[in-house]
């Protein structure tokens, strides 16, 4: 666990993956594909803490957790947000006349603390309506200049500048509104035989598209007022990232890992980074850390990630980096907490195993359990069902650790077969 899931008092585990941070609100639908994803944050629960959740949890998975993880199920309260497109989680709250029951727990909770999954206005104001501290803010609260900067790194333009005064490595781009991204492709692709058209604010990979040389326009003109990001396509072999945590003494690299990639969205991740070179390794540290560096001149406490690419001669391109709780930190978490501290950290996955028929949650761990996979307490190694039952019973997200990185992959091809 991190330290900013330690200390005295509950949390109040806000699963906000519906914030104006990542993606616009107005993306209705792939924000409640992402909401579906809430059901993880159980896994950080501790006695006494309050999960605020946009999705309900069965309580297979609930039962499930609790055992591997040691907590009385009646000691977390569970509070389910219904979806409410067009408005920020913390918002919807109010909406459906849940603060009042919200706040009744946080009355019996001294020194609860909030932990938000996007560190949005919402959230804070949420924080302030309840009178209790945001984690890991030793003053209570970010500054709203804090806010505005967080805001701001979540867009590709705003990481782009940033990045450029750091020294990163970036691929050849630019920033652009939509009346002009027609001219800014075309001068690209002058230059280079493909590029990316990334939306300004987006993330996991969503609305971007690759154009080539000579391609027909596929896409109807965008809103001339939105902004885009158009780069180069830099030919790779890998995409990597590293997660660093900021605190008022210090930045650090936490971990970092490879990415698996689908059609140019996040479909998984395998930690720690191997096979890259020691230069390379090291300049991934430094531009980490001087992320960091800058993220905690201007306020910033807590998780970031910085996302890039590496080509076949071992070069990196940085391309963004999410200022918010990501895809991979509840399960770095989880798997620090499930490994124990007296021993080594594990190797470890997440991915997503395809069932050949649908199943229950207690069907598809009985199928882990046939074939000796299925993680019990005090374990070196197993696979986890990482979130609740898929809406269509066959698509299982999990988890997997492992001694070794060979081991790691034995599990995760038995893992395949087993489903």
């Amino acid at each position: 666990m991190t330290v900013e899931h330690e200390g005295p008092g509950a949390f109040v585990i806000l699963a906000n993956f519906v914030s104006p941070l990542a993606v616009d609100l107005s993306e209705a639908m792939v924000l409640r594909q992402w909401a579906e994803q809430a059901p993880r944050k159980l896994w950080l629960t501790r006695p006494g803490d309050v999960l605020v959740t946009p999705v309900p949890l069965s309580m297979a998975f609930r039962r499930y957790v609790f055992h591997r993880i040691g907590v009385s199920e009646e000691s977390v309260a569970v509070i389910t947000v219904p979806d409410t497109p067009h408005m920020p989680m913390a918002q919807a709250l109010t909406e459906h006349d849940l603060l009042e029951p919200l706040r009744t727990l946080v009355s019996e909770r001294p020194a609860a603390r909030l932990l938000p999954t996007a560190l949005d206005e919402a959230s804070v104001a949420l924080a302030a309506d309840l009178h209790i501290p945001v984690a890991p803010y030793e003053a209570g609260v970010p500054a709203p200049d804090t806010l505005r900067v967080v805001a701001d790194m979540n867009t590709k333009s705003g990481f782009r500048a940033v990045a450029q005064a750091l020294g990163l490595r970036l691929p050849d781009g630019r920033v652009c509104t939509g009346a002009e991204l027609g001219q800014v492709n075309t001068a690209l692709l002058k230059k280079h035989e493909r590029v990316v058209v990334k939306p300004d604010r987006s993330a996991g990979g969503h609305g971007l598209h690759f154009v080539s040389r000579g391609d027909q326009p596929t896409h109807s003109p965008p809103p001339p007022n939105s902004r885009w990001v158009v780069e180069e396509y830099v030919e790779h072999t890998r995409a990597v990232s590293a997660q660093g945590h900021v605190t008022a003494a210090q930045v650090e690299v936490t971990y970092d890992g490879e990415m698996r990639m689908s059609g140019g969205s996040f479909a998984g991740y395998r930690s720690p980074l191997v096979n890259l070179s020691e230069t390379a390794h090291r300049e991934l540290a430094d531009w980490t850390r001087a992320l960091g560096g800058h993220l905690g001149a201007e306020g910033y406490r807590g998780p970031y990630s910085l996302d890039l690419v590496c080509t076949q001669d071992g070069t990196l391109y940085a391309l963004e980096c999410n200022v918010r709780r990501t895809a991979t930190t509840t399960a770095h978490a989880m798997v620090s907490r499930l490994n124990g501290t007296d021993r080594a950290p594990a190797t470890w996955a997440t991915g997503t195993a395809t069932a050949s028929a649908p199943m229950s949650f207690d069907q598809a761990v009985g199928h882990l359990t046939e074939a000796g996979l299925d993680f019990q307490p005090g374990d070196t190694e197993g696979i986890l069902l990482y979130t609740d039952r898929p809406h269509d019973g066959r698509s299982w997200r999990y988890a997997a650790l492992a001694p070794t990185a060979a081991r790691l992959t034995e599990l995760e091809v038995r893992l395949t077969a087993a489903l």
